[in-house]
């Protein structure tokens, strides 16, 4: 049975679940159990936006505080994979991802490659991305490209609570390292959910809206803004595909393919910054593949190739729009 539920708590029940499944999934990061049994406390914080609070009760000693080592506990982690574990850590922002290079690129990503296949690494990394919530330039980076660039990882980026659960539930259970990001302005989205365990595979795309006048890709946040302004368009009696990529690695290309040889505009969207980005990767993939069946010049839709500034009015500005998207798709239509 479904029920609506917001997308903090559709990765809670996720982990839960699949905790009292399997014995083997740990989870660990800063103050996942801090707090428990401090003066006025009940339960542990369930780190710094409370996603995994109640666990540490329902599951003694599984759930561990870290030291603020990113580098540390990212490493603890990896080797507790290793060693038949199936730990789920939890990284604050993906801003810290630099100080656990070496662990994640260098040691999770190429294990299996280096041992012939017989060794895995089943340890799911979450963190927190993009802008919108004031954070500043330190605090509000994508990466999702420099993360899709490495061979041995897979990326995820749910966009909403069904997809949460059951991406992390397919995370979980996969025995290679994953990265699963987690847009921040996402967590008090609802959605309906279903109470019972589900796992959706990895490299399947999700058709969100479907039109043959233009294509429109992109994840995460940015299939909200997406939708809204396919709305928009459809008033003017435009009707677009909206293609919600859910991992940028594996990558759905057969559906991105698909649509843009039978609209044949094509309009991709990303939050990140334009360079070396998952939109001008599309882009090339569309280009290659499907050039003949295009009818306009592809378009991106990006933020602009600086860091996120901290004043709201520029944060706005610098963030990708509906009516960006809009008039993105317009374009290919002059």
């Amino acid at each position: 049975m479904a029920r609506k539920i917001t997308y903090s708590q559709a990765i809670n029940e996720a982990l839960a679940q699949e905790m009292a499944r399997d014995d083997s999934v740990i989870v660990m990061g800063e103050d996942n159990a801090g707090g428990a049994g401090a003066p006025g406390e009940d339960d542990a914080w369930g780190g710094v936006l409370g996603v995994t609070k109640g666990l540490f009760h329902k599951f003694p000693g599984r759930v561990l505080d870290t030291p603020l080592s990113e580098g540390g506990y990212i490493g603890a982690a990896v080797g507790a994979a290793a060693c038949g574990m199936r730990p789920v850590a939890e990284l604050m922002f993906i801003d810290f991802m630099g100080v656990c290079f070496d662990q994640i690129f260098n040691q999770a990503a190429k294990f299996r490659y280096m041992f012939g296949g017989k060794a895995v690494t089943p340890v799911v990394i979450r963190a927190m991305y993009g802008a919108g919530l004031r954070a500043a330039a330190q605090h509000s980076q994508m990466l999702t490209s420099l993360f899709t660039h490495i061979p041995g990882l897979k990326v995820v980026c749910p966009s909403t609570p069904y997809d949460a659960k059951g991406l992390l539930i397919q995370s979980i259970r996969d025995n290679d390292p994953v990265i699963f990001l987690e847009h921040k302005l996402l967590y008090t989205r609802e959605g309906d959910v279903p109470e019972e365990s589900y796992a959706i595979p990895f490299g399947e795309a999700n058709v969100m809206r479907d039109g043959d006048d233009a294509t429109i890709v992109t994840y995460g946040r940015m299939v909200h803004l997406a939708m809204d302004a396919a709305a928009k368009l459809a008033k003017d009696g435009i009707q677009v595909d909206v293609i919600d990529l859910r991992t940028t690695s594996p990558l759905d290309e057969e559906t991105i393919l698909e649509s843009a040889a039978r609209t044949g505009r094509v309009v991709v969207v990303d939050e990140a910054n334009p360079r070396c980005s998952i939109a001008t990767d599309i882009a090339a993939l569309v280009a290659q593949r499907a050039f003949r069946a295009l009818k306009a010049p592809i378009e991106l839709v990006t933020a602009p190739h600086t860091p996120a500034p901290f004043a709201s009015v520029l944060e706005d500005l610098y963030i990708p729009s509906a009516d960006a998207i809009a008039q993105a798709v317009l374009k290919t239509r002059s």
